[in-house]
């Protein structure tokens, strides 16, 4: 049995146990310090390196009696993050192993709290350790890491559906879960559920089998300047057209993206603004959080009417070139856009939705004194 010192993110006795793939049992965990280090947070993630500090003490927990295949789950779990294991003696007079980051792997940037860890990032990090340890014995640890930050992506999803605002009148019923099979995972996953539900006369269906493609949640955003009286469309090439078979592939929309671990949905609208057309909104209008297809995708909305100046020089081609991105941006009426919409010329969705929120709450839009507090931050 191999003893282990945790100064860092599986302190978090939630974390640990998904990592190990049990409770506790005959582990014994224990406080204690590890002298001459000091704990640090990485630029490049919410959670800490350790670094060689004389005079300095790094808190952590001992935690003894883990087994083999303990260590093996916790080597990869760890392992996707570029730590290695060493023995060290603590404080307390016990050796133990502990997990140092790979040189120069990192970078330092002052203080780590894992209070404030808990209170930012616990949540997430549990759900995104579920899917990792889900993909042990079965993908590499440098597999796992070139997939981590869409499972990342995936997880803070999953805390974002903790606040929906929907639901009122459904039925709150039971949901077991026989099984999850992950049938395919890289940018994005797709899951078979094997489950039975609660039906409205109280009694409980059949196990089924559902697929459901895995996805981020997304912001998206219609920029409006109220005093032109015109939005902002881009245009780009677009997978599910090409799939489908589309005749048209490159599709007018709003500006789209994915919300970021730790950022909100509005912070995320006024990134893609930026990224994805070169303009800064003032302020942003939210006009729906919806599902893009419940029946079969997690994927799920949040769309913005974003207030901006929109002269005619703002159009143009933008997009990353880390992400391949090539968008050209156009500038409509507000009529040219509605016949857009009219003539049902508009196959995106949420560019169907802003259009008609925009045309119920324009005229208060463009009566609104300039440099009026935003709706949303």
């Amino acid at each position: 049995m191999a003893a282990l010192f945790f100064y860092g993110t599986l302190q978090h006795i939630p974390l640990l146990e998904i990592v190990l793939g049990r409770s506790f049992g005959d582990i014994k965990i224990s406080n204690d310090q590890l002298r001459d280090h000091v704990v640090l947070a990485v630029a490049e993630g919410p959670f800490p390196c350790i670094e060689a500090a004389p005079g300095q003490f790094a808190a952590g927990v001992l935690v003894e009696g883990l087994s083999a295949r303990d260590i093996d789950r916790l080597n990869f779990y760890e392992g996707s993050f570029a730590y290695d294991l060493r023995e060290m003696a603590l404080v307390s007079g016990h050796k133990a192993l502990v997990y140092f980051a790979h040189a120069n792997h990192w970078s330092a940037v002052g203080p780590w709290s894992l209070n404030r860890w808990q209170a930012v990032w616990g949540d997430l990090s549990c759900f995104a350790a579920i899917e990792v340890m889900d993909y042990f014995g079965r993908y590499s640890v440098d597999q796992v890491a070139k997939m981590f930050p869409m499972i990342r992506t995936r997880a803070a999803a999953m805390v974002n559906a903790r606040q929906s605002r929907h639901g009122g009148g459904t039925l709150q019923g039971r949901v077991e879960i026989d099984r999850i099979d992950r049938v395919y995972t890289n940018y994005f996953a797709l899951n078979e559920y094997h489950l039975s539900h609660e039906r409205f006369d109280g009694t409980m269906s059949d196990v089924l089998d559902r697929a459901v493609f895995v996805a981020s949640d997304a912001a998206l955003v219609l920029p409006y300047d109220p005093q032109l009286d015109r939005v902002l469309l881009v245009e780009q090439l677009r997978m599910g057209p090409v799939a489908r078979g589309d005749r048209a592939v490159w599709q007018m929309e709003p500006i789209a993206g994915r919300v970021d671990p730790g950022e909100t949905p509005a912070a995320a609208a006024r990134r893609e603004a930026w990224e994805e057309a070169g303009i800064s909104l003032q302020s942003l209008e939210p006009v729906a959080e919806v599902y893009a297809s419940p029946g079969d995708s997690t994927e799920f909305f949040y769309i913005y009417v974003g207030l901006a100046d929109l002269p005619d020089a703002v159009t143009g081609v933008n997009g990353l070139a880390s992400e391949a991105e090539d968008i050209r941006s156009h500038l409509l009426s507000f009529d040219a856009l509605m016949g857009l919409v009219d003539r049902q010329e508009a196959a995106n969705s949420p560019l169907v939705i802003a259009a008609y929120w925009l045309a119920r709450h324009r005229e208060r839009l463009r009566l609104r004194p300039p440099g009026a507090k935003p709706d949303v931050t």
